[in-house]
């Protein structure tokens, strides 16, 4: 189909969305920004439920065996979720080369054609471009560790004031460190590598349950999700949360979640950026709505928005050389972070996500060998 012929096929329809909703803010622009403009401009109605990684892997599989069109039209999605849909071949595409805005992504950037060492060859839509970084109060903790070592003799020194949560944000801080464990950047780069896994997540184990009794609880329990972690950090319970949103302390500030004497860091040896994605259902009833709405979601537009640090603070996966001089202008004058390090003094310390499977198997493995140990 041609895109016009796409555009008057969506008109009037509704997409289901499936996509994680433990962000308010992320919540709100999507409720607040992207779904009336899509009914102004398409006469699309966006409609978001909540869920992510195994939930939509799960309703997929369900749905294939049961001969079922999908309930959902697209989902955000990446490296594992990306994987495992692959995996059982529940996505659409490759769909990208069809969205006129696809032009001005940044394609040559390894951080956005590469998901998990996966390369997305059309058959997934970067959406937005992120780094881990670690959050700390600056009155509470005036030096905050830069590395491992310097994180143990803090915590003996301040007991119950750190933790990681056993999320997606938890499972980068444990890629990131494993990868500075195992000597680096490229340490871990290629497929999964099963010797390998055992020699560096063994010392990760190790790392970490020689510390953890000077963690939050002792290190007995861990928060679920990024969000009781920001909320314990807000009210002084810890000390440090993280985020893999690079702008997000700044978000969080400017709303007034977080104290003003909150900052942002990577640790020395870095920490993983990647991208996030939109996917399109293989079985979805309205594929191309789904495209429109992806067509929308990277107009320079919508990218615009989502970068504002009082919005979102989301990194952009546009190549922004590419835009028109108006619009290079209006990125170039987007307020700097005042809280957390600007993209550029972090992207050298950016580590290349590793295989889906080593987060398959660090998110079991951390369960058995440190949570039940």
């Amino acid at each position: 189909m041609t895109w016009s012929n796409i555009l008057s096929t969506a008109k009037g329809t509704t997409v289901n969305l499936m996509m994680w909703t433990g962000d308010a803010f992320i919540n709100k622009y999507m409720n607040d920004f992207v779904v009336p403009q899509l009914k102004s401009k398409y006469n699309i109605d966006l409609k978001i439920s909540a869920g992510q990684g195994n939930q939509i892997v799960s309703l997929v599989m369900n749905e294939k065996q049961a001969g079922k069109q999908n309930q959902m039209d697209m989902c955000w999605i990446n490296g594992e979720t990306f994987y495992q849909l692959r995996q059982i071949d529940g996505l659409y595409g490759p769909f990208t080369d069809q969205l006129p805005n696809s032009k001005h992504i940044d394609f040559k950037n390894q951080f956005i054609n590469t998901d998990f060492q996966q390369p997305i060859n059309g058959m997934e839509c970067p959406w937005g471009n992120v780094q881990l970084c670690v959050i700390y109060d600056s009155l509470k903790v005036p030096s905050p560790p830069k590395n491992l070592t310097e994180l143990a003799q803090w915590v003996k020194i301040n007991p119950e004031k750190f933790t990681i949560g056993i999320d997606f944000t938890g499972l980068t801080v444990l890629k990131s460190w494993m990868i500075s464990i195992a000597g680096g950047t490229d340490s871990l780069k290629g497929n999964f590598n099963e010797e390998k896994y055992q020699k560096y997540s063994k010392q990760l184990w190790s790392y970490i349950n020689n510390t953890k009794q000077y963690w939050w609880k002792e290190g007995k329990t861990f928060p679920n999700a990024v969000a009781p972690m920001h909320q314990m950090f807000a009210n002084g319970e810890l000390y440090f949360t993280m985020s893999n949103n690079d702008g997000d302390v700044d978000n969080k500030v400017l709303q007034g979640f977080f104290p003003e004497s909150s900052r942002s860091y990577v640790y020395d040896g870095g920490t993983i950026q990647n991208s996030h994605y939109m996917g399109i259902l293989k079985n979805a009833e309205n594929v191309a709505g789904a495209m429109v709405v992806c067509n929308f979601l990277i107009s320079k537009e919508a990218q615009f928005e989502k970068m504002k640090t009082n919005v979102w603070g989301d990194g952009t996966v546009l190549d922004v050389t590419t835009l028109d001089g108006d619009w290079q202008q209006k990125f170039a004058t987007l307020a700097a972070r005042k809280y957390g390090p600007q993209r550029s003094q972090i992207q050298s310390k950016a580590l290349p996500e590793i295989a889906a499977e080593y987060m398959i198997r660090l998110n079991d493995d951390f369960r058995k060998f440190v949570i039940e140990k």
